[in-house]
């Protein structure tokens, strides 16, 4: 039986799968189950978003969805998530997951990463 610290010592995450980017960027839009943050996941375009009013893409491939402004000069990624009201985490997480599946990242979102040596 797991206890209160280990049942709770991860943080959930909710992914979407879709069959094109066009798909991912209307079911954001409708669907209540996705919600501002989650991840979403386009296999046959190799782009990962994280969902919000305006979908953005962190892979250099964005397809129909959104591609992000290149940052201010010292602009942060916590800077960043808060104008996008999202969380730092949330891209922190979209781009570990493109890393795994071999998607490119967005260059520019890059510098702002806290990523792993590979």
């Amino acid at each position: 039986m797991l206890t209160d610290s280990e049942r709770f010592a991860f943080e959930p995450r909710r992914h979407h799968a879709f069959a094109s980017t066009g798909n991912a960027y209307d079911a954001s839009q409708c669907d209540e189950a996705i919600k501002t943050g989650d991840t979403l996941i386009v296999l046959a375009e190799q782009v990962v978003a994280i969902a919000m009013t305006w979908p953005f893409a962190v892979t250099e491939i964005c397809g129909k969805l959104h591609a992000l402004s290149a940052p201010r000069p010292g602009e942060t990624l916590t800077d960043l998530a808060r104008l996008l009201h999202v969380r730092a985490a949330d891209f922190q997480h979209a781009a570990d997951i493109a890393r795994r599946l071999g998607f490119a990242l967005d260059p520019q979102l890059v510098p702002l990463l806290d990523l792993p040596a590979e």
